[in-house]
């Protein structure tokens, strides 16, 4: 099976070896993405910075020709446990319908130490 990277100049670029999106086959897996546009990282409330990390991913999404209703798996990384409400809240207006399995972890420190961190998996009808 093929891999292809994905690319969208909307979103991050890379801090690491690392591409924003692989698709392989019908599978699109979406690398973690931080607050950050336009390489600085977003200051600000947890909601700003969560608002920020899911821009990026639909930047991802778009580029891939997919949008939310494609993911099929998150993976949620926080700095702060505590922030689960206000990150949830924020969230949960990308998947008004069907969402997405997930799991949410705290994790003592996060690239640019940030306080939030996503990743995904869509599929491609």
């Amino acid at each position: 099976m093929a891999k292809t990277v994905v690319y969208s100049s909307d979103a991050p670029e890379p801090i690491g070896p690392y591409s924003q999106a692989i698709q392989a086959g019908n599978m699109l897996f979406i690398s973690g993405q931080i607050p950050m546009k336009g390489g600085e990282i977003v200051k600000g409330t947890i909601e700003e910075e969560t608002t920020q990390v899911m821009a990026n991913l639909a930047a991802i999404l778009k580029a891939a020709g997919l949008d939310f209703s494609a993911v099929v798996k998150t993976s949620i990384f926080l700095k702060n446990m505590g922030d689960f409400p206000k990150v949830n809240e924020v969230y949960g207006k990308y998947f008004t319908q069907n969402p997405p399995a997930r799991e949410t972890v705290e994790v003592s420190r996060l690239p640019k130490d940030v306080n939030v961190e996503i990743s995904c998996i869509a599929l491609k009808p």
